[in-house]
Parts: C-alpha cells; sequence; structure tokens
C-alpha cells in the first residue's frame, strides 16, 4: 500500500490508502478535514495540495485548465480530487474547513 505523508495546520498525518483510491478522500479518511466544495469534479480548487515528495502521477485535461485560471500558483500544486494515489507521496493540504470555517462539502465520489 502506498504511504502518504501530509502536513496540515495541526501536523503531520500519516495514512496507507489502498493504491488507486482518490487523494482527497485519503486524506478525508485520514480524518484530515479537506475542503472539496464541488464534490471532487476539479471546478472549485478548494482541494488543492502542494505535492512536497513523490510522484503524483500525469495531470488530467480538467485539472490543467481549471488550474490554469488561477493565477500565481506553484508548479507542485495540484488538485487531491484529480490524483489517484499510486505511490508514497509526502504534501501540505492548503485548505481545511476547520481553518477556513466552511463545511468541507459533499463527499467525492470513489468512482
Amino acid at each position: 500500500m502506498p504511504k502518504i505523508q501530509a502536513e496540515t495546520a495541526n501536523g503531520l498525518v500519516e495514512t496507507e490508502p489502498p493504491a488507486g483510491k482518490k487523494l482527497v478522500l485519503a486524506l478525508e479518511d485520514a480524518g484530515i478535514d479537506i475542503l472539496h466544495r464541488c464534490g471532487g469534479n476539479a471546478r472549485c480548487t478548494t482541494c488543492r495540495v502542494e505535492i512536497l515528495e513523490g510522484e503524483p502521477g500525469e495531470m488530467g485535461e480538467l485539472e490543467r485548465n481549471r488550474l490554469a485560471m488561477e493565477a500565481e500558483l506553484a508548479p507542485n500544486v495540484r488538485l487531491s480530487c484529480q490524483i489517484r494515489v499510486n505511490g508514497d507521496l509526502k504534501v501540505r493540504v492548503i485548505n481545511q474547513a476547520s481553518v477556513r470555517g466552511m463545511d468541507p462539502g459533499p463527499r467525492p465520489f470513489e468512482d
């Protein structure tokens, strides 16, 4: 199983999700209150993570187009709803519900 290390506002969280699971769901299932306001459809960018170590896989067209609309994002910023975990990763969670004072949004589908 892949190992995920996630830097959050509350410290480091580690989890071992099954291969192929969406990163946003792996983080949420590990107890991280990551935002995902659009329900995992690459429309809102609230589930952004910064990739610190590891290879998250190729960026798809939906993700690439949505991130292109944002100004001044670092090149290692990705949408966790569009990443399938297939190897070890270390990420920094950018938006958490507890920090932003928001409802996280509808849980993304596993599909």
